[in-house]
C-alpha cells in the first residue's frame, strides 16, 4: 500500500499514483488562474473531481456552477470542461480518472 497526502503537493497538477484502472491526483490553482482551455478533454476517462480547499468555478459541457469544500463533480469522457478559481484564496482538488488519463 502507498499512501499520498494531498496536502502536502505544491505543484499546480501532480499525479499521486496510477493503477491499471484509475488514477489519482491533485490540481492546485492560484486565485485567477485556470486548469486550461476550456477545449481540454479526456476522450478515454471519466474525471472525478472533490474540492478540498477553496472555492472553484466549474465549467462542464454546457454546464456553469460555483464549487466550494466538499463538492464533487464527474467530468463524462470526451466533455469539454474548464476549472477557474476566481476568489482571493488557493483552491486544491482531489481528481480520480478512471480509466487513468495521463
Amino acid at each position: 500500500m502507498k499512501k499520498h497526502n494531498a496536502f502536502k503537493q505544491h505543484e499546480f497538477f501532480s499525479v499521486l499514483e496510477t493503477h491499471e484502472e484509475s488514477q489519482i491526483a491533485t490540481m492546485i490553482l492560484q486565485p485567477g488562474q485556470w486548469s486550461g482551455k476550456k477545449e481540454n478533454e479526456h476522450p478515454e476517462s471519466e474525471q472525478t473531481l472533490l474540492v478540498i480547499e477553496g472555492e472553484l468555478v466549474a465549467e462542464i459541457g454546457e454546464d456553469r456552477a460555483i464549487l466550494k469544500p466538499g463538492d464533487v463533480v464527474v467530468v463524462p469522457r470526451g466533455v469539454a470542461h474548464r476549472f477557474g478559481n476566481m476568489s482571493d484564496k488557493v483552491a486544491r482538488t482531489f481528481n480520480v480518472y478512471a480509466p487513468p488519463a495521463y
